[in-house]
């Protein structure tokens, strides 16, 4: 993929894996717009892009909030011009939206204990938080700037959708309920953005490690929890992806001229996951 003095944003760009994806368009001579809450983390992203050589501009936005989303955008096209490329990175889950068993147990009609959470006491107000980010926290972007990109000739949007996208996983309702969800808006927005020369696609990562997964899957001992062992025994290769095995999709998904005539997928990126049976 050649920059051709392309402008990307990146939603997300703090965290373990959308902060690779923007040092890997910035190596390629793209600048970069670093949109996100979190401005620590943001700010270590841009210094690393900077170190070496490339050009990245940190941005403070709530990707669900459209006035948020729109007052980013005036920065963007200040500082920077104008953009071709939207990656909706955003996203993440909640403790207080997962629960702490895979099945239902009569103990949690009447439980009040926040370390022992089944689906009839989780707490409903993060439960909500939780698909709202992982939906509108793409779609609103996708309206804000694709606007801006129709307008401009075109450009190419990638989704980050999941393993649960494709698959109910236990514990994580909320997350599954909105990534399921995004690989329909992906198909959706590709077939009507195609006539505004905006093509639009989807990674699903596999199991990659990053602060809270490493909790909830690893051991401080080393080794794995009960959940990390069972998506090993899942997964083909035997090992949980890196960030930087994402990078070869993004890129292919970005080229016009390798991928010109693809919109509306979702490519997993996954290690085997789900071509596994179990059995």
């Amino acid at each position: 993929m050649t920059a051709d003095n392309k402008i990307a944003i990146v939603t997300g760009a703090g965290g373990t894996l959308c902060s690779e994806m923007a040092k890997a368009l910035a190596a390629q001579g793209i600048k970069v717009a670093l949109l996100g809450r979190d401005i620590q983390k943001l700010r270590a992203v841009e210094k690393q892009i900077a170190a070496k050589g490339g050009v990245s501009l940190v941005v403070s936005a709530d990707v669900t909030d459209q006035a948020s989303v729109e007052a980013a955008q005036k920065v963007i096209l200040e500082k920077l011009g104008k953009f071709s490329i939207l990656i909706n990175g955003a996203g993440g889950n909640q403790t207080e939206a997962i629960t702490t068993i895979n099945e239902f147990d009569p103990r949690e009609l009447n439980n009040t204990d926040p370390d022992f959470r089944g689906f009839f006491n989780l707490d409903m107000g993060r439960f909500l938080d939780v698909i709202k980010t992982n939906s509108m926290g793409s779609v609103i972007p996708s309206f804000v700037f694709g606007k801006t990109m129709a307008v401009n000739g075109g450009g190419s949007i990638i989704n980050m959708a999941s393993m649960s996208s494709y698959r109910a996983l236990s514990r994580v309702g909320a997350y599954a309920f909105a990534k399921a969800g995004m690989v329909s808006f992906t198909q959706w927005l590709g077939a009507y953005l195609a006539p505004a020369n905006i093509r639009v696609n989807g990674i699903a990562p596999g199991f990659f490690l990053n602060e809270r997964s490493k909790k909830l899957l690893t051991r401080p001992e080393g080794g794995f929890t009960e959940r990390g062992t069972s998506i090993i025994s899942h997964s083909p290769m035997k090992k949980f992806g890196e960030a930087a095995q994402l990078i070869g999709t993004m890129n292919y998904l970005l080229d016009d001229e390798v991928s010109g005539f693809v919109t509306g997928i979702v490519i997993p990126v996954d290690g085997g996951f789900l071509a596994c049976g179990g059995i």
